[in-house]
């Protein structure tokens, strides 16, 4: 009965893997449309046209009542309004049932950050073997250019061009970037790469490469990563996200650039400020070479 739900619903998780989304983003909208689709089985919904508002805010306030902080409704309705854009493109409905509707609000936090005392213990720790190489290379590649973990480990080493120390940074929506390297960040990978060409598979193009001499994977990251904060001496976890959020946090502080550190980070826009809007690169390389603590004077580009 709901079989062509579920068929639309599997056709726009293709599309969105075909735009290179996180599979961790792609796990959270396959939950969120299978709780609607759950929701439309059990009020007799059985195909997407038939979806209404009301529809939509029942579910969303069904959730709630299930629990949900306001946040993750927020994802669910973002998931929701995705597919339902996807099939309004696709010519199987009309309207979009979930764009009026919003979550409960909740409030604001911001991710964990390091201060850059902690930061440079952190990095400049030793290392003991060649995966403890590779683990702080990553860590001052994702301080240095504020990428996310997808983004990391996703990157091949044709991305990074040491010469000018600027990197190409594939991100969300398949939407690539360039963004500086800092003085350190290409001290470790210049010492990284002849590393990597040792231990590597034949044919592996990863920058970030594993035990094994394949593509690094995110999980990987993560257990690397708190591993290598315990034993530097941190009591907390470390996430590669506080990485990123350190990043945006230090340059805006020293630069109070907020449109650069949108640039830089990737983002269409964030929402508690003003609309994402271009710089060029060399605007973007004199904010990046006088706000970060481990960035270095670039030569003037032309």
């Amino acid at each position: 009965m709901h079989a062509a739900q579920t068929a639309w619903a599997e056709r726009f998780e293709n599309h969105l893997r075909e735009r290179r989304l996180s599979p961790h983003t792609l796990r959270n909208y396959r939950r969120d449309l299978g709780s609607v689709i759950d929701f439309c089985r059990t009020h007799n919904i059985a195909e997407w046209r038939q979806l209404r508002p009301a529809d939509a805010r029942a579910w969303a306030a069904n959730l709630h009542r299930k629990g949900l902080s306001g946040r993750s409704i927020q994802r669910a309705l973002c998931a929701l309004r995705s597919l339902c854009r996807y099939l309004i493109d696709q010519g199987i409905i009309d309207h979009n049932p979930a764009q009026d509707v919003r979550a409960p609000r909740c409030p604001a936090t911001l991710p964990h950050s390091l201060d850059i005392d902690n930061l440079q213990a952190l990095l400049d720790h030793r290392t003991s073997n060649w995966l403890s190489q590779r683990d702080i290379t990553m860590m001052e590649l994702m301080y240095s250019c504020g990428l996310r973990l997808a983004e990391l480990t996703g990157m091949d080493v044709g991305d990074v061009d040491l010469d000018v120390a600027e990197a190409r940074v594939l991100g969300k929506g398949n939407k690539t970037r360039i963004v500086p390297v800092g003085r350190k960040a290409v001290a470790a990978l210049a010492a990284w790469l002849p590393v990597r060409a040792f231990h590597r598979r034949a044919d592996e193009t990863a920058l970030f490469i594993n035990r094994g001499g394949g593509r690094l994977s995110a999980r990987s990251v993560q257990q690397r990563f708190r591993r290598h904060a315990l034993q530097a001496g941190f009591d907390g976890r470390l996430h590669p996200h506080a990485l990123r959020h350190s990043f945006a946090t230090h340059i805006l502080e020293s630069s109070g650039d907020l449109r650069a550190v949108q640039e830089l980070l990737g983002h269409a826009n964030l929402r508690t400020t003003q609309v994402y809007t271009h710089l060029d690169f060399q605007r973007l390389a004199q904010v990046y070479d006088q706000a970060h603590p481990r960035a270095r004077a670039h030569k003037k580009r032309s």
